[in-house]
């Protein structure tokens, strides 16, 4: 279900054999048309122009020392840019930036993200800067050869996420402290439901693997997030809906067999309840045609 970066990037045309990216900040390749889901870690700084975009359904305004930070799974479509319109990019993939780390979710527990997957704030110039620095540093000993050169650009990356969070804890609206092992059991499960969204839509099974009781789960993502197991479920699998309805090779009748779905009809409503839309219509509406 999930691409590595090298396949991501090669669908581009641009040739990456590591485990991470960092662009020149000039413009590499063409913005995808349609909605994609970024399925590693990414930094986005914007260094001149303005671009509106759509992440997770939600329109925002990408201008001059703006940033995103998101997390795999994040959805986005680039829409609208200015002809000066230049971002600087940072992307990594998570096994290579926590190898030897023992806890797998010390990137979400730093607060990096405000909205559950991502970030997106407009930061002083100041601020950006320091990380554009640190940025083409890290681009700089990514072109040098030794015995701990991964090692290095490891801590890079991490003195970069650790900046980041900082001017996302000064510059956000910071959320409520909250249990550590309640946290964690929240971004367990819905790891389990990103990698197991198309086989198991079903809260108790997510409990089981947690082993927690059905209603304690229910009371742990909905004190940590604010809804229910099951709405977070349809959120994810909406996400999986928009990407391969950007494909526009499958037909709708394809995409709900690859959700398991037991009818056309029946993701047809799973859709239209959570977009006010059909699957056509919204393919209509985003220009996508085969």
């Amino acid at each position: 279900m999930y691409q590595n970066l090298k396949q991501t990037l090669s669908f581009y045309g641009v040739a990456c054999d590591k485990p991470y990216y960092i662009s020149s900040g000039k413009s590499i390749f063409q913005f995808p048309e349609n909605s994609f889901r970024m399925d590693f870690y990414s930094l986005c700084i914007c260094t001149s122009g303005k671009m509106t975009m759509e992440i997770d359904g939600n329109n925002y305004l990408i201008q001059q020392n703006s940033f995103l930070i998101s997390a795999p799974s994040t959805i986005v479509h680039f829409r609208k840019f200015s002809k000066d319109f230049k971002m600087k990019l940072l992307f990594f993939e998570k096994n290579f930036l926590l190898k030897n780390i023992s806890n797998p979710f010390i990137i979400e527990k730093s607060g990096l993200f405000q909205q559950v997957s991502y970030s997106l704030l407009n930061a002083p110039a100041k601020d950006i800067e320091h990380i554009l620095t640190l940025l083409d540093y890290l681009k700089h000993k990514t072109k040098t050869h030794g015995n701990f050169i991964d090692e290095i650009i490891r801590s890079i990356i991490f003195n970069i996420l650790l900046e980041v969070a900082e001017i996302t804890h000064r510059y956000a609206n910071e959320p409520e402290s909250k249990d550590q092992v309640i946290s964690t059991i929240y971004l367990k499960f819905r790891k389990l439901v990103q990698e197991q969204i198309l086989e198991h839509k079903t809260v108790q099974l997510y409990a089981d693997q947690l082993h927690i009781s059905n209603k304690y789960l229910i009371e742990i993502v909905k004190k940590t997030s604010g809804r229910t197991p099951h709405e977070v479920i349809n959120e994810i699998l909406l996400k999986e809906a928009y990407v391969l309805l950007g494909n526009p090779e499958l037909t709708v009748t394809e995409i709900a067999f690859q959700l398991h779905f037991n009818s056309t009809s029946a993701f047809g409503r799973f859709f239209k309840k959570h977009t006010t839309i059909s699957p056509s219509q919204y393919r209509t509406r985003q220009n996508i045609v085969r």
